[in-house]
């Protein structure tokens, strides 16, 4: 069995001020990933024992980010997607190990009036076409802060959101697309029908309190690991960050 994690920290340094160290030590996980890092090389020293550590930083300062932490050595390790216009941001990290691509992405966000949406949709296509590239060599397991809510029921409010950035047609039409590419959302392959669970809550407006909250945090994985499927879930007791981390357990060949 592995015991994946996802979560977008929005920031490392504060979220090690909200506890993340006892956050990570709790969850226990094989692979944990985080995005929204919001760090460049040096800036953050983190002690943990008994992983590898491996950072994508951008090139702008104090934003996006990632980082994986994996218990077992991966094979190989890359950063990004390939595609020098999409790999300033420090979006992606891929780990390869013996069984299944890990890949942690925090995919852009179409911002305020939707300015960056027709980047995002750039984006998309690129990110699907490399994951399906991946899938070439090994099946994939992929999360992240994928910044969008795919069905009405995966955000509390989807009548007042739906051209909101996170809830346009557009980019629910994407997430479909990745769907149909042959991925499966292993939340709600589990729990094709639960509301208000959500993974993240702005901060304005009493909004986790209120439980006013979003689904835009993800495990995905290839169809051909349908059956190495053991949990899915959101931990929505988990402060620090206005995400909360989301989890997959997974059965190795070699479990019963």
């Amino acid at each position: 069995m592995k015991k994946l994690i996802s979560w977008n920290v929005n920031g490392i340094r504060a979220c090690l001020q909200k506890g993340f160290s006892e956050s990570f030590a709790a969850l226990d996980a094989d692979v944990f990933c985080i995005q929204e890092s919001k760090v460049q090389a040096g800036q953050c020293d983190l002690d943990l024992p008994g992983y590898h550590q491996y950072w994508n930083y951008a090139e702008k300062k104090g934003y996006s980010g990632t980082a994986l932490f994996t218990r077992e050595e991966p094979l190989s390790v890359s950063y990004g997607i390939g595609i020098p216009g999409h790999d300033t941001e420090g979006r992606v990290i891929t780990a390869e190990f013996p069984e299944w691509y890990v890949v942690t992405c925090y995919t852009p966000n179409s911002q305020d009036g939707l300015r960056r949406l027709e980047y995002r949709m750039t984006w998309e296509d690129a990110f699907r076409a490399y994951l399906k590239g991946l899938e070439r060599t090994k099946p994939v397991i992929f999360c992240g802060d994928l910044n969008v809510a795919h069905q009405e029921i995966d955000l509390k409010n989807p009548k007042t959101n739906r051209k909101n950035a996170g809830f346009t047609d557009e980019e629910r039409g994407k997430f479909t697309e990745l769907l149909e590419a042959g991925f499966i959302d292993t939340f709600r392959y589990f729990y094709p029908d639960l509301t208000d669970t959500y993974s993240w809550w702005s901060y304005r407006f009493h909004a986790r309190e209120n439980n006013a909250g979003w689904r835009i945090d993800y495990f995905c994985v290839s169809e051909s690991l349908k059956d190495r499927l053991v949990s899915a879930g959101i931990h929505q007791e988990i402060y620090g960050s206005d995400h909360c981390p989301v989890e997959l357990v997974i059965r190795e060949a070699g479990d019963a």
